[in-house]
């Protein structure tokens, strides 16, 4: 269920010109048919049955070039009318008699020269000419179409774009010579070494960085430019509704099941075209190995160790792994220039299967010290994502989050934090599961389907969790996350914290494979699936979380409610909307939570806090300046803009080392933290750790020098101001409700 925008992102953003287009495979699919099945499909099985006519054709049309090029800096408005008189009502039209391709192709022509175009003139420009950065000039930040995508806001002819890219290039110059400027006072102030003394020089730099760009657009293929013109057919019905392709779907399913087959290592695309390693997986294939090291970097892949180096410079990061990866068993070989200096090597390695440690489910236990004779216990559950393999069922974040609980009750935990931020989504079975842990058996979610017919989706589980609990939400808390805090909240069951929503997404998808619909003799390799929205689902209390997510009972400043996250701004959103509560919904009583009690409590902590106050200060500045959406092109307003903005962190810096640490003294005294990770569950006692501690459980990584002038001090214990503050929600809410238990007052279920 998790928004496939990152995934593009990595190739849209970074686009350039082409000469040809390779084919994907000597015996290619016909993405022409493959257009006409998906158009099928969509008519078929979406949960709008949109009118598959001229109307819709536009939409297509506007959706394409905006994927394409969403920052409006490389079409022209004569570009995109002449382009609009030839294909804007006829696309549906293609896609029915297979004729898709033409324009998918053709469009994508005109983008490449564009790109190559301002490319090259971004280059002539840090060639031949003199910036003045004394002028009152300024650039728009953003170029991006809110509401929804629109053909309006592109350059109008070229004159007018070599004006767009003269202020462009301009800010890249600028920012970069600021940039540069920070880091070198940063490193004398600290009597370290400036990490960027042997940096190229800018304009070097910059040609670099628009040469990668330039490359992005060289590596496709015909699989590649069918991927982008079918993923913004799906889009126009919806922002959930994607086209993956072979290659996506292979990625997709290795990020549900939290494992793929690969090396082991952390890749990053460097700006002179070669691509560094980040990080090793401890125990994984390439640690196994051991010749390969942090900071090398690849330069050719022989993807089956057969004699045949791939040159991999400049190619697109996802393109690299992809390479890298491949069967269980199978080597790759990598042309490697170590991170020493020394002369270019070959390296070999076995491919194996990597767990993605740090995508699974993880407890630990707090253990406070409340007086002499008093501890209390809490349970803590990170969740990053609803996972699991669909192919042999074997990794499942219900199973792991059960044994977990189970631990934590053979432990004597008395209450339990969920912390749900930043889990976009995945199994709806998953999540329908391990609901029933925290409510019991009875109904978790109704789906609606476009027929307006409703199933009410149980859960079968006894409940094994009985303590009171606090979910910790933010804006990135989407989809399957929106189900389980709905769901408990909606029971009773928990208080949920956080910002002001979650993310809004109320629809479910699910990946259909377009070969099935392919002619027999067709092939159907390639083709592809299509993850169209097939149903709505509401909350047990009859309530959606499309658009509106789920509101916080207590909310937390964040700098995510300073900016537009969430489904309501996403194109072509679908309403909100409410059905009839659950048969059989029986939730607990609502003043066993004693809301109004947490919430003061809880502002008056937020009052005092410095680190909210901060935060507040933020998302007020962030707003004002998203808002105005202006970046200046004056030296003396940039510099001075930087050095409030540095004077702002270095105040803040001063008084939070002295403050955090006294806290982390206090909570030496106070706390003791137990590791409760999934390997940890089976040992006799669970091991007491540092979370203060920056060891990495799951990979090695490389240092960086620049990250490192960063003195920003960590948070005391581990603890960042939401997960603090929800551990005393929660001391609060066992308090108040061991009171109402004493008084004799807390009301039944």
């Amino acid at each position: 269920m998790k928004i496939k925008r990152s995934i593009r992102n990595a190739v849209l953003s970074s686009v350039a010109a082409l000469t040809t287009v390779v084919p994907a495979t000597a015996a290619e699919t016909d993405f022409n048919e493959v257009g006409k099945q998906m158009s099928i499909m969509l008519q078929n099985r979406h949960y709008d049955r949109l009118p598959f006519d001229a109307k819709l054709s536009e939409r297509i049309f506007t959706m394409y070039l905006n994927e394409l090029d969403y920052g409006k800096m490389y079409f022209t408005q004569v570009d995109v009318a002449k382009l609009e008189k030839e294909f804007g009502e006829k696309l549906t039209d293609m896609l029915l008699h297979k004729e898709s391709m033409e324009p998918a192709q053709e469009i994508y022509k005109v983008y490449r020269e564009r790109v190559d175009q301002r490319i090259d003139y971004a280059k002539e420009l840090l060639k031949t000419h003199q910036f003045d950065f004394s002028q009152e000039e300024a650039i728009k930040r953003t170029r991006r179409d809110v509401a929804e995508p629109t053909i309006e806001g592109w350059p109008a002819d070229d004159a007018a774009a070599k004006k767009l890219w003269l202020g462009m290039v301009g800010d890249a110059m600028l920012s970069e010579t600021l940039r540069r400027q920070v880091i070198e006072e940063r490193a004398k102030e600290q009597g370290k070494k400036n990490p960027l003394e042997d940096d190229k020089p800018i304009a070097e730099k910059l040609t670099l960085r628009y040469e990668r760009v330039k490359r992005a657009v060289d590596d496709v293929d015909n699989e590649d430019i069918a991927n982008y013109f079918l993923s913004a057919v799906a889009k126009s019905y919806g922002p959930h509704t994607d086209y993956f392709s072979a290659r996506e779907m292979e990625r997709f399913m290795s990020g549900m099941s939290n494992e793929f087959v690969g090396i082991g290592a952390l890749l990053q695309a460097e700006e002179d075209g070669a691509t560094k390693i980040m990080g090793i997986v401890k125990s994984g294939p390439a640690e196994g190995q051991g010749e390969l090291q942090l900071d090398d970097r690849i330069v050719g892949v022989d993807i089956n160790n057969t004699g045949e180096m791939i040159d991999v410079m400049f190619m697109k990061i996802d393109k690299v792994v992809d390479k890298i990866r491949g069967e269980k068993g199978t080597s790759v070989r990598l042309k490697v220039e170590p991170s020493d200096g020394g002369e270019p090597k070959f390296i070999v390695i076995k491919r194996g299967t990597v767990e993605m440690g740090e995508s699974f489910a993880q407890g630990e236990i707090i253990e406070k010290k409340n007086s002499e004779s008093e501890i209390s216990r809490i349970g803590v559950i990170t969740l990053p994502s609803f996972y699991a393999n669909f192919d042999t069922g074997e990794t499942r974040c219900s199973v792991d989050v059960e044994k977990i609980l189970k631990r934590f009750n053979k432990e004597n935990v008395e209450g339990l934090i969920l912390d749900l931020r930043g889990n976009g989504g995945g199994s709806l079975e998953e999540v329908r599961r391990m609901t029933g842990f925290f409510t019991g058996k009875g109904p978790v979610v109704q789906v609606k389907d476009y027929l307006g017919r409703i199933d009410l989706k149980n859960s079968y589980e006894r409940a094994i969790f009985h303590k009171p609990m606090v979910v910790l939400i933010d804006k990135s808390s989407a989809s399957a996350s929106e189900i389980l805090a709905g769901a408990l909240q909606d029971y009773n069951r928990a208080i949920v914290v956080g910002t002001s929503s979650t993310f809004g997404k109320g629809t479910v998808q699910q990946p259909m494979d377009i070969s099935r619909l392919m002619p027999f003799f067709a092939n159907r390799e390639r083709a592809g699936f299509l993850k169209p929205t097939i149903q709505k689902f509401y909350r047990v209390s009859g309530m959606s979380t499309q658009n509106k997510g789920v509101e916080a009972d207590i909310v937390l400043p964040n700098m995510m409610d300073a900016i537009d996250v969430g489904e309501k701004y996403l194109y072509y959103a679908l309403a909100y909307d409410k059905i009839d509560r659950a048969a059989g919904y029986a939730p607990q009583s609502r003043e066993n939570l004693f809301v109004a009690q947490l919430k003061g409590k809880s502002l008056e902590r937020i009052n005092d806090s410095k680190d909210f106050m901060y935060l507040a200060d933020d998302v007020l500045r962030t707003k004002e300046r998203i808002d105005k959406n202006e970046l200046s092109l004056n030296i003396d307003i940039r510099k001075q803009e930087l050095a409030e903005a540095e004077n702002r962190i270095k105040e803040r810096n001063k008084e939070r080392i002295e403050r955090f640490a006294e806290i982390q003294e206090q909570d030496k005294e106070s706390y003791v933290f137990y590791k409760a990770h999934l390997d940890d569950l089976d040992n006799d006692e669970l091991p007491i750790f540092d979370p203060s501690s920056d060891e990495d459980d799951y990979m090695n990584r490389a240092k960086d020098e620049i990250q490192e002038l960063d003195i920003t001090p960590e948070w005391p214990s581990g603890l960042d101001p939401v997960m603090r503050e929800g551990l005393f929600i929660l001391d609060d809410l066992l308090q108040l409700t061991d009171q109402a238990k004493m008084a004799g007052v807390q009301q039944k279920s």
